[in-house]
């Protein structure tokens, strides 16, 4: 397996896996997150999974970064991703269109496809999370229709609303929190995909699995009063892994 170093500073390595987003590399991204965290080496702080990297903050008076080296080099060469046969799959309600996506229109235009034609082509895949970033809870997906890649908008809006779903060139994602963006808007989740109040305040981690499931504007507002009132639950599958 070919990788490399790049130090960062005094406190952390982050280790390169591979060039391009690809699902075969982004495994080996996560079976070595999971190698460091069964090996429990001292002085590691965090580890930061990005689409072909992973960075390894750690405490520079407790491991230097050779002896760092060293150890990792031992579970790089012995990395395997056998063991990841399965990953998890979020089934996320999305209302289409309208307030809810008031950029869906703009998307059909750019695309040459009809309202209906976006939204099955958005809503048919699973996608793949590679890595968490921007804002806390914002997954970076993979896997969007090409037919659909659509440029950012020209003026960023300065504020989304949470669980907005969007396009942004050749990547789609939902807003965890109400933000500035400049992506095209297609839909809304009434789901919280962040919630700090929440036990594991992030729905999703990288390596997990999406999927975008069309529900109509009334179907919306139930499911929103049920995650207020706290009595909705995240339909969760888990599927082998095909990739």
């Amino acid at each position: 397996m070919d990788y490399s170093f790049l130090q960062c500073g005094e406190g952390a390595l982050t280790v390169h896996l591979g060039d391009g987003i690809d699902p075969a590399i982004n495994r080996r991204v996560t079976a070595l997150q999971g190698a460091i965290g069964s090996a429990g080496l001292r002085g590691i702080t965090d580890l930061i999974p990005a689409y072909a990297d992973l960075t390894v903050c750690y405490d520079c008076t407790v491991i230097s970064a050779k002896a760092l080296q060293r150890q990792l080099r031992r579970l790089l060469d012995s990395l395997s991703v056998a063991g990841q046969d399965r990953r998890r799959v979020f089934q996320l309600p999305v209302c289409y269109g309208g307030d809810y996506g008031p950029d869906l229109d703009f998307v059909c235009h750019h695309s040459g496809l009809s309202a209906q034609e976006v939204i099955e082509l958005h809503s048919a895949p699973d996608y793949l999370i590679y890595m968490l970033g921007f804002l806390p809870g914002f997954a970076y997906l993979g896997g969007l229709d090409p037919r659909l890649h659509t440029p950012r908008l020209d003026s960023p809006r300065t504020c989304i609303p949470a669980g907005s779903v969007g396009i942004g060139g050749a990547q789609t994602g939902v807003y965890p929190l109400a933000s500035p963006g400049g992506w095209q808007l297609l839909g809304r989740t009434p789901v919280s995909v962040f919630d700090r109040q929440r036990q594991g305040p992030i729905l999703y981690r990288a390596g997990d699995l999406v999927h975008f499931v069309p529900i109509s504007p009334a179907e919306y507002e139930k499911i929103a009063r049920a995650v207020a009132a706290g009595t909705y639950t995240v339909q969760v599958e888990e599927v082998p892994v095909c990739d």
